[in-house]
């Protein structure tokens, strides 16, 4: 057995591809698929981080550097680092108890963690693991008194910020998904119950925690569904597309900073001003639901020379370390988010995945800092070496 390091490091695992493929090992076929795969032919997928990783950085090798500090400030909280953990539906279903684990390991590094809807945990026991710091993002309703019931639980829990999501008006087309029976309805087929039996740790703790289910919905959900029965309220519940009309009340309501996820054109981003949209996270949803769009760090340029002295530009999808951090900071980013990243970290590792994914990434980003002499994360546009985006 491997030994954490000082850092909280486990050296069997130095990459964020260390972790996926472990994680590969240890969960079933159909959950890993569920977590790795992107839409149709996992073209934007691959793409994001891809060309997230032709962005240079410029090192100054002679220039005096005293310190470089990763310390962060966002929406008046001083974050221990410019990344966060993103919003991802169905944790439970990937590691059993993985939001609280993960919820857990950002309070303690000092990061924001953002609960899905459609995630496993209630939006109260998050609030409590993270004395009220976590973050909410809202799949909005068909209703607008399920709307507002889930807002005013957000705001009761003392969520600093609502992110809503914007990228999602259809289901992505996910062959993965509809192979393994993931698809809405949902199905569990002889084929997932031998790949249940063929991980007996994941099986064990999954019965020991309980079969996954959407906890902040459950006040909501008729009970005893079945599983064609549950796809079917998800369906009838949720209307994912979004416009100026649906955001308005959204504002009027919500009292804290408002972010709007999943923007990835400067029309939006105008919208998103003209709204009072506190700040924009740049997305593609990891790849999940337009495979014939452009990377993130495309639109992410464009955005932030345009609109970040308007909002706060953010940006998620694609990054996979430090190094991709740091590219996506020089390019316009104010902070940054990853989703799978940290659930390759959490299916690998279990307990500790969280803890060893945060650290890792401070590790990693921590050397580019002091490699290129950048000495605050705002410095990092400074480091670009500027090519043109086509």
């Amino acid at each position: 057995m491997g030994k954490k390091s000082k850092t909280g490091l486990d050296p069997r695992y130095p990459s964020i591809d260390d972790l996926r493929n472990k994680a590969m090992q240890k969960i079933p076929k159909f959950a890993f698929e569920y977590l790795d795969g992107g839409c149709n032919e996992d073209v934007n997928l691959r793409k994001n981080t891809a060309e997230i990783r032709e962005v240079e950085l410029l090192p100054y090798y002679l220039s005096k550097h005293t310190e470089s500090v990763m310390k962060t400030e966002l929406f008046g909280h001083t974050y221990d680092a410019p990344f966060g953990i993103a919003p991802v539906g169905l944790q439970g279903l990937m590691w059993p108890n993985a939001p609280e684990i993960l919820a857990k390991a950002a309070f303690e590094h000092n990061i924001p963690f953002v609960l899905s809807t459609v995630s496993t945990s209630s939006i109260e026991r998050i609030s409590e693991i993270t004395e009220g710091n976590a973050w909410f993002q809202l799949y909005h309703p068909a209703e607008n008194s399920l709307r507002d019931d889930i807002i005013k639980r957000a705001a009761a829990a003392e969520c600093p910020v609502l992110v809503i999501l914007c990228d999602v008006p259809t289901f992505g087309f996910r062959p993965r998904d509809i192979r393994n029976g993931l698809a809405m309805p949902p199905k569990m087929s002889v084929k997932n119950i031998l790949q249940i039996m063929g991980k007996p740790e994941w099986a064990m703790k999954t019965l020991i925690h309980g079969q996954p289910s959407f906890e902040t919905l459950k006040p909501y959900m008729p009970k005893g569904l079945d599983l064609k029965q549950l796809g079917k309220f998800m369906d009838q519940t949720f209307s994912g597309r979004l416009n100026e009309e649906k955001i308005k009340p959204i504002r009027d309501m919500w009292k804290g900073k408002l972010v709007l996820k999943g923007v990835a054109n400067e029309a939006d981003a105008e919208k998103a001003v003209r709204l009072g949209i506190d700040g924009v996270i740049v997305s593609n949803h990891g790849g999940r639901q337009l495979d014939a769009g452009e990377s993130t760090i495309k639109p992410l340029c464009r955005i932030a020379e345009k609109y970040s002295n308007q909002l706060t530009v953010m940006m998620d999808s694609g990054i996979r370390s430090g190094p991709d951090v740091a590219r996506a900071l020089a390019s316009g980013a104010k902070f940054t988010f990853m989703g799978r990243s940290f659930m390759y970290g959490v299916s690998a590792l279990g307990n500790n995945g969280g803890n060893h994914t945060i650290s890792l990434l401070k590790t990693e980003l921590q050397q580019v800092m002091e490699q290129i002499c950048c000495e605050r994360v705002s410095d990092f546009p400074n480091h670009l070496i500027k090519k043109e985006i086509r």
